[in-house]
């Protein structure tokens, strides 16, 4: 069987030697016509959600609710920090109207927690005492509210002050009544006259007094944009757009506001950007390492030449097949890069090394490149076959990331095989081979190669020791399977997400229940909340009120005593600047006679009033028309509050706005249900216990916990399955091919012992086992067993003295190579890359380690038949 690939190997290798130029000729145009497919082709994705197969459960239930609620799909999140809720508020409803206009940018605009509904029902969602405590703060505050209402400006705040001071000066009106509105307007008027304004909180000032009026400083807008599918981050133009709204309505840190942006698009255009941030770093750092190392293995600047031509151009026919046989890569199987790299230039370095030594021999550069691929060609083929099974076996697995890894790198084998029986024999022919070596081995690890034989009994029975502990480790192996992991933790997209999530009211860590109808959806929500794990339950009955009648009975009397008082009939028209001066000095005065008729805080604190109003009215007009615009705006924003909230009325589901019901039930009756987690929603434990306990009431379930402990057991039992066939089937070809059980042993033996010490290694150095490093294992079996076959085929082709050989050299700086290609990954921005780089590095070295020592000292000396 291998008679026949020999034969034929011999034959092509013999033609293209034959028709060197041609075969330069034939590759050009080859390599042209794939990097024209390439660019015409590339797309790549950073959804991980893709990496996992859509007929897994828990992605079908995925699936179906993003079928059934597609505007939770590609979502943008707008996160709106004030420095006040008036700040927040506005903010948040400006930048919504503004993005609404975008219809280039944006086909959905909303806001979950504002508009006309919440200000005017909003009250109602609050308990019957604080509704209670809120009404009578307000009619207790009537004194005030008049005359702001009145005269919403600095004049009318002075005048107020002036007559609540004439009630503490007449003993009508305790002192300490108005000490909060007296201290807070004291701060607010000296930060400006001393250059340092704060925002001023109105909503503040009188939800301190009543816990149902507090609003939150922060506002979600929620937007789907209109994506540019064939760019390569095609929701840039939409987050572009939402920073050039935001600027252009000034929602800043010097105004007072925070714009973040946040979820599934910008967190994805944002991976991408990481990805690509110093990619031309390492791509230096790799290329320098490997024209090093390569030059190290040949001696030869024109072999290095011949060698980094085949591999670009393999790269780039490998790329362009990729594309065609899966049509985009993602953030796994864009990997191949470094692993065709790798596992290419070693079929390059065994080449050309063996070369070198046939060269040393005085054979011609045409008859010792025909000798070098005889002499390769069976382990050659056997390694790229093993490689090639090796990933093949995890078609079919539920894991598509690495599925579509084993598509594209099983073309590469075949590609790197092809080109390097073919293109690389052929450029070292026309480049000429320069001075023959003749020191082609190691000699310097011959004294290795005979201690490895003295004390080949301790050497095996240490790596039995290193193995067994190893295995005793795996338990402690860590496995973080969540996605957000990999993410750059310093990006704008993921600083926003994580400050969400330590928000328990609006972080992302919620499962979404699909429930068949609204019957259903009631029942699981009383299921789910009585749930330990579960800190709340939403559903679209969470937006009608509980207890409505007392409530609206309280809200109803003080809409009829405040009435008046909130729409006065006459407004007073602006203020000019001298009736500014005029009621700050009238109320000044005032505020000192009522302090003199006072003791205590509250009488220090109208004291202080007095002089800063005295002080406001010595200021510049520009200085009092920046505290008349602190003071005014939020002002108008409390007013209009208060008169949509005195405004509620009785509410039904039937009441409910249409755009929250289409949010919650589909036209076919379909009920979603938002689960929220007790408890600490950052923490992996956390999340684990309440996914669980969720998932014992109901199947139907979706979002960010379920994708995460689901996937890690996905990918799990994908490793499991692809390990045992791919051991199956390479150790079917070996046997098939070498028809030897004890040698295919040899083979796969190192290959298992080192990858036993990787994972021991991960355990001790504290680094977990994730969705983009865990493919250092397909490689490391791919490399293993390539290295392993050269040894084991050599040894049974008799060769003695291993070490000092010149297959001993090709594999340490093949294996150096592949490091260089592997290791530089280490040095990515994008930290899922990095910890692919490092857990690759690590299995890399101990690949090498089996392959020098643990390999010879386990062969042993030939089997006399094989010396004869």
């Amino acid at each position: 069987m291998m008679t026949g690939s020999t034969s034929l190997v011999s034959r092509i290798v013999a033609a293209s030697l034959r028709r060197a130029w041609l075969t330069l000729g034939l590759a050009l145009v080859l390599g042209v016509a794939a990097l024209m497919v390439v660019s015409e082709r590339f797309a790549m994705t950073t959804d991980t959600a893709a990496l996992i197969s859509a007929d897994v459960p828990w992605r079908k239930q995925e699936i179906a609710m993003e079928a059934a609620f597609p505007q939770l799909r590609d979502a943008m999140v707008i996160i709106v920090d004030g420095a006040t809720p008036e700040l927040a508020d506005d903010g948040a409803a400006r930048l919504a109207e503004r993005l609404a206009a975008d219809k280039g940018h944006f086909h959905r605009v909303v806001r979950p927690d504002g508009g006309d509904y919440f200000a005017r029902e909003g009250l109602l969602f609050s308990a019957q005492a604080d509704v209670k405590s809120a009404t009578q703060a307000l009619i207790d505050a009537q004194p005030l509210l008049g005359p702001l209402a009145a005269d919403p400006s600095l004049r009318g705040v002075a005048n107020a002050l002036s007559t609540m001071a004439d009630g503490v000066a007449s003993g009508t009106v305790p002192i300490d009544r108005i000490a909060r509105p007296v201290r807070a307007l004291t701060d607010a008027t000296n930060g400006v006259f001393d250059g340092h304004p704060t925002p001023f909180s109105w909503v503040a000032l009188f939800g301190g007094q009543a816990g149902a009026l507090t609003a939150p400083k922060r506002r979600l807008v929620l937007v789907q944009p209109e994506l540019d599918h064939g760019a390569l981050m095609p929701g840039e133009a939409a987050s572009a757009a939402v920073r050039a709204a935001a600027a252009g309505l000034g929602l800043d840190e010097a105004h007072g506001v925070n714009v973040q942006l946040t979820g599934e698009v910008p967190l994805s255009d944002e991976e991408f950007a990481t990805i690509q941030d110093n990619i031309g770093f390492v791509a230096a750092v790799m290329l320098a390492a490997m024209v090093l190392t390569l030059w190290f293995a040949t001696r030869s600047v024109r072999l290095v030449v011949a060698i980094l031509l085949t591999i670009v151009l393999g790269l780039v026919v490998t790329m362009a097949l990729g594309l065609m046989a899966v049509g985009r890569f993602n953030l796994i199987s864009v990997a191949f890069i470094p692993l065709f790299v790798g596992l290419g230039v070693d079929f390059c370095i065994q080449i050309c090394v063996r070369f070198n030594a046939e060269r040393g021999q005085g054979s011609a550069t045409a008859a010792a490149l025909g000798q070098a691929v005889h002499a390769l060609e069976r382990p050659l083929v056997l390694a790229a076959g093993a490689i090639f099974l090796g990933f093949a076996a995890f078609l079919p697995t539920a894991y598509v990331g690495i599925a579509e890894l084993g598509v594209i790198a099983g073309i590469g084998m075949i590609v790197t095989l092809a080109l390097s029986l073919t293109v690389l024999p052929a450029i070292v022919l026309v480049l000429g081979a320069g001075k023959a070596r003749h020191e082609t081995g190691l000699a310097g690890l011959a004294p290795l190669d005979g201690w490895l034989v003295r004390h080949r009994r301790g050497v095996l029975w240490s790596f039995v020791i290193a193995l067994v502990a190893s295995i005793a480790l795996l338990p402690l192996v860590s496995f973080d399977f969540n996605p957000l992991h990999l993410r750059d933790p310093h990006g704008p997209a993921m600083r926003a997400l994580l400050d969400l999530t330590r928000d328990p009211d609006r972080t992302p860590n919620t499962i979404d229940v699909l429930s068949a109808n609204p019957a259903q959806a009631r029942t699981l929500a009383t299921r789910l909340s009585a749930l330990p794990q579960v800190a709340q339950v939403v559903d679209l009955d969470s937006f009608v009120p509980a207890d409505q009648a007392p409530k609206l009975a309280l809200i109803t009397d003080a809409s009829l005593l405040l009435d008046v008082t909130l729409n006065p009939f006459d407004v007073a028209p602006p203020p000019s600047d001298a009736a500014m001066v005029e009621a700050l000095r009238q109320s000044a005065a005032k505020l000192r006679t009522a302090a003199t008729h006072s003791q205590g805080a509250g009488a220090r604190a109208a004291e202080q009033l007095a002089g800063a109003f005295e002080r406001a009215a010595q200021g510049s007009p520009a200085q009092r028309a920046q505290l008349n615009m602190l003071l005014a705006t939020p002002l108008d924003a409390l007013l209009g509050q208060l008169r949509a909230a005195l405004q509620a009325g009785p509410v039904t589901r039937t009441d409910l706005p249409p755009e929250l019901v289409h949010d919650w039930v589909t036209s076919d009756g379909r009920a979603r249900l938002e689960v929220f987690p007790a408890g600490d929603a950052g923490d992996n434990r956390v999340i684990r216990r309440f996914r669980d306990a969720v998932a014992a009431v109901t199947p139907a379930i979706s979002g960010l916990p379920v994708a995460t402990q689901a996937a890690a057991n996905t990918v799990a039992f994908a490793f499991v399955e692809a390990g045992i066939l791919a051991f199956v089937l390479v150790g079917a070809l070996l046997l098939a091919m070498l028809r030897d059980a004890r040698e295919v042993l040899f083979t796969l033996a190192p290959v298992v012992l080192s990858i036993f010490l990787t994972l021991g290694t991960c355990v001790l150095i504290g680094q977990p086992i994730n969705f983009a490093n865990i493919i250092a294992f397909p490689l490391l079996l791919g490399v293993g067993t390539a290295f392993h076959i050269y040894f084991v085929m050599a040894w049974r082709g008799g060769a003695t003295g291993l070490l000092q050989s010149s297959l001993a050299r090709a594999v340490l700086f093949s294996a150096l190579a592949t490091g260089s290609a592997f290791g530089s990954l280490w040095l990515s921005h994008h930290p899922g890359t990095a910890s692919m780089g490092k857990i690759l590095m690590m299995s890399l070295v101990w690949t090498l380690i089996c392959a020098l020592i643990f390999e010879p000292a386990l062969l042993g000396p030939p089997r006399r038949d094989q010396r004869d």
